[in-house]
């Protein structure tokens, strides 16, 4: 009996422990802009696009100067964020829009049969980083874009670890900030908004006149809809420990925005072309102005999250990371990058933005924000990347999964002490020509072309060359070899055919 007593007053000590230190643990909220550029924020060098929040920000916490996306588009680049896998090794490597299953691009479509919504599922076995924190005793929350599994698999966020999600399941119909729906869980949430489909202004039209682009401007605006339910997961959570992933469409086309901050654009910009539209995206009065307004309104709503967790007594212990998922857009016939000098320090072109392995096509904007821990004004250049997330969340919680990931911790970066380097950071792309990446400290080698067979690897200082103009694969040919080397190790076959680059197993 005694021995008895001794054990359950052992377990009341070490439950009383254990919640301590998860009174302790902080809250988590990982923001991922849409196709922001790496020098689309104030902080990191605009000069025409106003983002004080997001500065106000970096200068309360730390700019991760060299910090990448795990991918040069949407779903592989979230799918690497919310598993800790490479694109080595995670089961999405590419945008795939599951077209076998019928007209997936059409809005219409996609609203009469919910089964065409989506992209191809992750496998059942795949954890997330949502998992992990539901199961440390956290309130799991997602609003905004998914993309990793249509809405009838059980790749859908609520199975993901999820305790509540809102937003678009499907990436394509992200294509439209007035939607017919979104998604509350796993119903859908029907708004005030009728289909348009895209394509020209119509030719009946006057397209210098503003009213003629009154139908792409409807009644429920998917980013504000998406914003508030952020805002009320973290009133519903004042006592609990939370994780809050808000994948925010904005600024990623089309171009929609509220018109108080388009209106204040047009009078800073001045007079402007109208963007007529093609079968992929809606047209658009005062394209410049609409885009800024885009990236504006996604600082305004980062303001309103930070003042509503200082108003919850929230701020102080919760580590925010913001980042974005990939560089700005190729479709320069809507979004001037050379006007906005969108990439900043790096390369403002087609094939060095969105869907390229080039630094303006990976390395995004950073800010990590932990008032308790993170000193103010801060940077670091340690070479970091979407895989990290989830080691570094583990790390904090001092959680250790039972499943091998790719990432490092950058903890230790956030609190000023020294940091282990990886071996190498690894990107591989099975689209836009088939594409590989690799950096190892301030050597960056890329390949593209590899759909049509063996590549030459390029080879760029990037301490000293950020542009990668400066080719030194020659000049350095046991770097080349080192390389290459890590590459081959770092790839695995893809288990979804699609996404296999058919040379890189050739060798």
């Amino acid at each position: 009996m005694k021995y008895l007593i001794t054990c359950i007053i052992l377990f009341i000590v070490s439950c009383s422990l254990n919640k301590k230190s998860v009174k302790d643990l902080p809250n988590f909220i990982f923001i991922l802009a849409d196709d922001l550029g790496y020098g689309e924020l104030g902080v990191l060098g605009q000069q025409l696009i106003e983002t004080p929040n997001l500065d106000a920000l970096a200068k309360s916490g730390m700019i991760l100067t060299d910090h990448y996306s795990g991918a040069p588009v949407c779903a592989p680049a979230r799918a690497i964020l919310m598993t800790g896998l490479h694109a080595g090794h995670n089961p999405v490597r590419g945008n795939s829009e599951w077209g076998e299953r019928g007209d997936v691009w059409s809005f219409k479509s996609m609203f009469e049969n919910s089964n065409l919504e989506g992209q191809r599922p992750m496998p059942d076995s795949i954890r997330t980083i949502a998992n992990i924190l539901k199961s440390n005793g956290y309130k799991t929350g997602m609003v905004g874009k998914w993309g990793l599994g249509a809405p009838n698999t059980t790749s859908i966020p609520n199975k993901k670890g999820f305790d509540f999600f809102y937003g678009y399941n499907c990436q394509r119909q992200a294509h439209n900030l007035f939607p017919t729906h979104l998604w509350r869980n796993s119903e859908r949430h029907i708004l005030n908004n009728t289909v348009v489909d895209k394509g020209k202004l119509p030719d009946h039209l006057n397209p210098k006149d503003e009213e003629s682009y009154a139908l792409y401007h409807q009644n429920d605006y998917a980013p504000t809809l998406m914003h508030n339910e952020a805002m009320a997961f973290l009133d519903r959570n004042i006592n609990q420990k939370f994780f809050l992933y808000y994948a925010s469409p904005l600024p990623h086309l089309p171009l929609q925005a509220p018109k108080k901050w388009v209106n204040y654009y047009r009078e800073k910009f001045g007079k402007e072309e109208p963007y007529l539209g093609n079968k992929g995206y809606f047209p658009n009065f005062s394209p410049r102005a609409t885009y800024a307004a885009m990236i504006s309104y996604l600082d305004e709503q980062v303001g309103e999250l930070v003042a509503k967790l200082k108003e919850n007594g929230q701020y102080e212990n919760t580590l925010i990371v913001f980042s974005s998922d990939n560089g700005p857009t190729h479709k320069d016939e809507q979004v001037d990058i050379h006007f906005f000098n969108s990439t900043g320090i790096f390369v403002n072109s087609k094939n060095t933005v969105k869907g390229n392995v080039n630094e303006g096509g990976i390395r995004v904007p950073t800010i990590a924000s932990w008032p308790k821990k993170i000193k103010a004004g801060s940077k670091s250049d340690h070479p970091c990347v979407f895989y990290d997330y989830f080691a570094t969340v583990c790390d904090v919680i001092g959680a250790k999964p039972d499943f091998k990931i790719d990432g490092k911790s950058y903890l230790p970066v956030l609190l000023g002490e020294e940091q282990k380097k990886h071996d190498y950071l690894y990107w591989e792309f099975p689209s836009y020509t088939g594409q590989q990446a690799i950096r190892v400290n301030d050597w960056k080698g890329y390949k593209k072309q590899l759909f049509e067979g063996p590549s030459k690897l390029k080879l760029f200082n990037i301490k000293d060359d950020p542009k990668e103009l400066n080719d030194l694969s020659e000049d350095y040919p046991d770097v080349v070899k080192k390389l290459e080397s890590l590459m081959k190790s770092a790839h695995t076959k893809a288990t979804i055919e699609k996404f296999n680059i058919p040379v890189l197993d050739q060798y």
